[in-house]
């Protein structure tokens, strides 16, 4: 979704670390705040953005108490943190992807388009590592392996592990976002989904590397198991 906003928070001195070039590159629409006061002044001038992309690594502190408070005022808007190299994950941030430098301008745009929302008025292609989802045409391809018919449910359930990688899915949560209900009571349905995906995107869907299951929790997506991003 080229239009969308990303606000970005970064320090002033950011210099070379900074994804401003990668971002205007890709197209994207965003603007750049220092400081986490200046974060939620924008917000509420302009709104909720798009995405957030909060650099703790450029800043002074590691912003643990700003991305909470931004969490708070945006609710379900996904959060990419940041960090500096070495400094321990804090899940109590509220973001949807924890990143730690150094990483590659490439990695950070894969997760962007991840979390932004589609835009269903074009020719919908979403990238994500070695996965590649044709929306209209209901498809999916991993590089090297050709490109997987899906029906629309299918890919629906797979963008929906695709948008929250490394994160556990409850089979409710599952339940509501794809399928639109609370009902679990019976949840047949849902595995054969599950094993349809499979089918699509694992080499041995027997023994599934990207499509896991959590046993009493939930599925997870594993984006380690991907091709390693350059």
């Amino acid at each position: 979704m080229q239009n969308a906003v990303i606000l970005l928070v970064e320090g002033e001195g950011a210099g070379t670390n900074s994804p401003t070039s990668a971002l205007k590159k890709a197209g994207y629409n965003f603007e750049v705040v220092h400081t986490g006061t200046a974060a939620f002044a924008w917000i509420e001038s302009h709104g909720h953005p798009n995405l957030v992309i909060f650099d703790s690594s450029t800043m002074r502190s590691k912003g643990s108490r700003t991305c909470r408070r931004l969490r708070r005022m945006l609710g379900d808007t996904p959060i990419i943190h940041s960090r500096a190299a070495g400094t321990v994950e804090d899940p109590s941030i509220g973001a949807d992807v924890y990143l730690e430098h150094p990483y590659t301008p490439r990695k950070l745009l894969n997760r962007v388009r991840a979390l932004l929302p589609a835009d269903i008025t074009k020719e919908e292609i979403i990238y994500f590592g070695s996965i590649i989802l044709y929306r209209s045409k209901s498809s999916v391809e991993l590089l090297g392996r050709g490109e997987q018919r899906m029906t629309p449910k299918l890919l629906q359930l797979l963008e929906e592990f695709l948008r929250h990688p490394e994160e556990i899915i409850s089979r409710r949560q599952l339940m509501q976002n794809v399928w639109k209900t609370d009902y679990i009571g019976d949840t047949r349905t849902l595995d054969v989904h599950i094993r349809w995906v499979r089918e699509c995107i694992e080499e041995d869907p027997a023994k599934p590397k990207l499509l896991q299951t959590v046993r009493g929790k939930g599925y997870i997506f594993r984006l380690s198991a991907l091709h390693p991003e350059p």
